[in-house]
């Protein structure tokens, strides 16, 4: 398995040993940025496994260029949100250490429940975290750090204490920008001492793409607007259609499941086939199929049934 881990690829939860290639203690930075942390990491721990998770693509791809470069062999890295990995990725009880270092602090109130370390967050996590296991916050933002002591102890979960931050964390793009500017660091270890006693289980996996086989001609398009589809826990945002003639035409749809922490970009279809006409996702991109993008291809058939095709068989 190579160090960007891809949902093709994956089973949820994550295989330890297939994934890494080998036992150890494992270890999670949260938001790794541009993947230098992961590599004091390294060296400083050679017999942990090291899995980073970062929502943004650019640091995404200056974090692989950083640990191929250094030759950091133990680490996987993902793209996309904190809670989705946690939940899909992590086993029960695997996790030894998490680090969040500089958490985006939301500081606008209207902004607050986008915050991470929230009492929520700490009952997913301690189902995957090992007896005695820890997160490790620095920050240099005191509000949030004040936010998310209490969410921890409120959670009555963990033990939570603020000693002087370690050295390895300080070694951080961000750490040392701060740093620079004579900014205060704030630092918290949340020791785990119970488990919430509700179950986290991962999404079910699965292969077969959702589709519909229409009967009919291609109908005639007219001029593309983005549209919106709202569904229960998010919405898919039809962004760009383009057309090939004469075998269909593709949408850009923006994917976004709140309830699940995950935002996808993936591609539609409608083309001929053996069949009739193919109305749906298209194996482009390395997608997951969740309920979102069942959602997204239902909205396309209707669309394309108002257009006068008729449905032979569905499978969404």
């Amino acid at each position: 398995m190579g160090r960007l881990l891809r949902f093709s690829e994956m089973t949820f939860p994550l295989d330890p040993l297939a994934t890494f290639g080998r036992e150890g203690p494992l270890f999670l930075e949260i938001g790794f940025g541009d993947g230098r942390f992961l590599v004091t990491l390294h060296r400083r721990y050679p017999e942990a496994n090291l899995l980073g998770v970062e929502a943004a693509a650019a640091s995404v791809a200056r974090a692989l260029r950083r640990v191929v470069r250094e030759g950091v062999g133990p680490v996987r890295l993902f793209k996309g949100r904190a809670g989705f990995a946690l939940r899909n990725l992590v086993p029960p009880r695997s996790l030894q250490v998490v680090y969040v270092n500089f958490p985006d602090p939301w500081p606008k109130s209207r902004h607050a429940g986008r915050r991470l370390l929230q009492v929520p967050f700490f009952w997913l996590l301690s189902t995957r975290l090992a007896d005695g296991g820890r997160l490790l916050l620095t920050t240099d933002h005191p509000d949030y750090f004040d936010f998310a002591v209490a969410e921890g102890q409120r959670s009555g979960l963990f033990a939570v204490t603020t000693p002087s931050p370690p050295p390895e964390v300080l070694t951080t793009k961000y750490a040392e920008k701060w740093r620079a500017r004579g900014r205060r660091f704030f630092h918290a270890v949340f020791t785990k001492v119970a488990e919430a006693m509700k179950a986290f289980p991962p999404l079910p996996k699965e292969e077969t793409m959702p589709h519909a086989i229409l009967s009919g001609e291609l109908p005639l398009l007219g001029p593309f607007t983005k549209e919106v589809h709202a569904f229960p826990g998010g919405h898919a945002v039809f962004l760009e259609r383009t057309v090939r003639e004469p075998e269909g035409y593709y949408y850009l749809v923006r994917v976004e499941e709140e309830a699940l922490e995950l935002v996808q970009e993936v591609v539609l279809e409608v083309r001929k086939s053996t069949h009739g006409l193919y109305a749906g996702l298209k194996r482009f991109g390395d997608p997951l199929v969740t309920p979102g993008v069942r959602r997204a291809v239902a909205a396309l058939v209707e669309g394309l049934l108002a257009a006068g095709l008729r449905l032979e068989k569905r499978s969404y």
